[in-house]
């Protein structure tokens, strides 16, 4: 099974930016779709973005026009750029890779990493 790795999270003032990074072992990176999913404390993990092997990507209305999901295959490596940073946005951070349902997409792995901590606060 493939492992991903979260990290980039941090702290950041209203308004700023982060760019989080999604690490992946073995070699079969580019041939799936990967998505950005985030739980805030006491919430249900939530997908944020998805992009497909071949770049198509999609974003929840929440941040449609904020983050930008992006890879690199060449790198083993998704990320999200989240800029205008909210403190609704404030929750653990993860990646996984992801599978076509229906309108939306849903998480291939059972399992999930450790996250990353994204905390908007001024």
């Amino acid at each position: 099974q493939v492992q991903l790795v979260e990290s980039g999270g941090g702290l950041v003032q209203p308004g700023g930016s982060l760019t989080l990074s999604c690490a992946a072992s073995g070699s079969i990176f580019h041939i799936y779709d990967m998505g950005w999913y985030r739980q805030a404390s006491g919430k249900q993990r939530e997908l944020v973005a998805a992009i497909t092997s071949g770049g198509s990507t999609n974003h929840a209305d929440s941040v449609k026009g904020r983050f930008t999901i992006s890879r690199d295959n060449a790198k083993n490596t998704g990320y999200l750029q989240m800029n205008s940073l909210k403190p609704e946005d404030t929750a653990v951070y993860y990646c996984n890779r992801v599978t076509p349902a229906g309108t939306t997409w849903r998480p291939f792995f059972g399992s999930w990493g450790q996250g990353t901590q994204v905390t908007v606060s001024p």
